[in-house]
Order: structure tokens, then C-alpha cells, then sequence
């Protein structure tokens, strides 16, 4: 009786381990970000490096020309490239360039207006990167 027995849950294991490998198996689908995604999260790093530098009274150097392409790089959402896109882009890039440009003694007070016009964008439009960007500010 005991075989029996045995070669029945034998049988069952070998059923139901058999039966689950067949089952196909889901694609893992990776996300990709978008142009825009790709290049805020590189401004982001590059705005880290900067703000720590000002910190530790170091040269920021020259302005990264890839910043540039916050005017042409493809939205996650096409539909948010409008007027208010185009008008705290180009804030954006001018304050930036007034990081580089302007006096040593407010490069401080520059870097937060630049910081500033990021999170002033983000309140009209894709919020969740507001506290991360709030850690760029220099205090």
C-alpha cells in the first residue's frame, strides 16, 4: 500500500513539474526614457557636480553645450512642449549662463535662480522630480 501510495505522489510531483515548465513565460519589457528624461537626469549629475564645486570653491568650468538640447530633445509626452515649456527652457538656459558668465561673489545666488527656474517648470508640468531637483539648491 505504501508504494501505491508512493508511486501516486511520485506520478503527481512529475505531473504538476512537467505541466509548470510548459507554461510560456512573460517578457520582461525595459523601460526607455525618453530624450528629455535622458538629458534632465544628465543636467541633474551635471548640476551636482557644479553645485559641489561652488562648494568646495573650485572652477566650475565651461557651460556644457548638451544643455542645449532642452529645446529640441523628443518629451516623454510630446504634448508638454508648449509655450510654458519654451519660455522656462530658454529662463533655464539663460540662468545657467549666468552661472558661467556672471560674478564670482553670486555665482551662489546664480546657481539657486537656475535651480529655481527647474523647479518653477516642474510645478506646471511632471512634479515627482521636484524633491530631488529641491536638493540641488545650494543653502
Amino acid at each position: 500500500m505504501r508504494s501505491v501510495f508512493g508511486v501516486l505522489l511520485m506520478s503527481l510531483l512529475f505531473f504538476f513539474c512537467k505541466k509548470e515548465l510548459k507554461q510560456p513565460k512573460e517578457e520582461l519589457i525595459m523601460y526607455q526614457s525618453s530624450e528629455m528624461a535622458a538629458l534632465m537626469n544628465a543636467m541633474y549629475e551635471g548640476n551636482m557636480t557644479i553645485k559641489n564645486k561652488i562648494l568646495e570653491g573650485e572652477s566650475i568650468g565651461d557651460f556644457p553645450e548638451t544643455y542645449l538640447n532642452i529645446h529640441n530633445a523628443v518629451l516623454t509626452d510630446p504634448a508638454d512642449r508648449n509655450a510654458s515649456f519654451e519660455a522656462f527652457s530658454k529662463l533655464y538656459i539663460q540662468n545657467m549662463q549666468q552661472v558661467y558668465t556672471g560674478a564670482k561673489d553670486s555665482l551662489k545666488e546664480n546657481f539657486n535662480k537656475t535651480i529655481n527656474s527647474c523647479i518653477a517648470c516642474h510645478q506646471t508640468t511632471c512634479t515627482g522630480p521636484i524633491p530631488r531637483i529641491k536638493k540641488l539648491l545650494i543653502k
